[in-house]
C-alpha cells in the first residue's frame, strides 16, 4: 500500500486501465477537458449500484458541460460488462487490475487501496471515492469516503464550476 494521497493541485497519475471491451483508458485520454474519476468498491453491490445509477442517469448532463466520466473499480472487465447490462448503465467503467500483475495500480497510487474491517475481518479494498480532475491533468477536487445520497449531484455541480 502506498503512503501517498495526492490532493487538489497534484498531477493525477497516468496509468492505464482496462475496459470491458479489452481496451486501454487513462486519465491522458481525456486531456484538454475535465473528468469526474469515481472509485467504488464492487459491481453488483448495493451502494455501488446506486452510485453507478446516479451517475448515468446524469451523464447527459456531464456530457452537455464537456466533462467525460469514468467509473473504476478492481473487478475484473467481464465484471463490469455484467454489472452494465444487468444495470443498464452508460457511465463507462474500467477495472484497476494491475495488483494481479504483481504492480500498484491507480487506486494504490492516489492512497485509496486501504485496510478495511468488517464483522472483525481485516481486508484490503477499495475506499470509495471521487476525483474531479482539470482539463491539464490536475487534481482539482477530492471526495474520500464518500456517502452515496446525493454525491453525483454534488459532484456534477463542482464539475460544471471548472468545465
Amino acid at each position: 500500500m502506498t503512503a501517498t494521497r495526492p490532493d487538489a493541485g497534484d498531477a493525477f497519475p497516468a496509468i492505464a486501465l482496462e475496459t470491458p471491451d479489452g481496451k486501454s483508458v487513462s486519465i491522458a485520454d481525456f486531456a484538454g477537458k475535465p473528468a469526474v474519476v469515481f472509485f467504488y468498491p464492487k459491481d453488483n453491490t448495493p451502494g455501488c449500484t446506486t452510485e453507478a445509477k446516479d451517475f448515468t442517469a446524469l451523464k447527459p448532463e456531464f456530457d452537455k458541460a464537456g466533462i467525460a466520466l469514468l467509473g473504476v473499480s478492481k473487478d475484473p472487465p467481464k465484471s463490469h460488462l455484467k454489472f452494465i447490462e444487468k444495470q443498464e448503465l452508460t457511465v463507462p467503467l474500467a477495472s484497476d487490475t494491475a495488483a494481479d500483475s504483481g504492480q500498484d495500480g491507480l487506486a494504490e497510487a492516489l492512497g485509496i487501496w486501504v485496510e478495511k474491517n468488517m464483522y472483525g475481518r481485516t481486508y484490503m479494498g477499495m475506499e470509495r471515492s471521487t476525483f474531479l480532475v482539470k482539463p491539464d491533468g490536475t487534481i482539482a477536487q477530492v471526495w474520500r469516503k464518500v456517502k452515496v445520497k446525493n454525491h453525483a449531484d454534488t459532484v456534477l455541480e463542482a464539475a460544471k464550476g471548472i468545465a
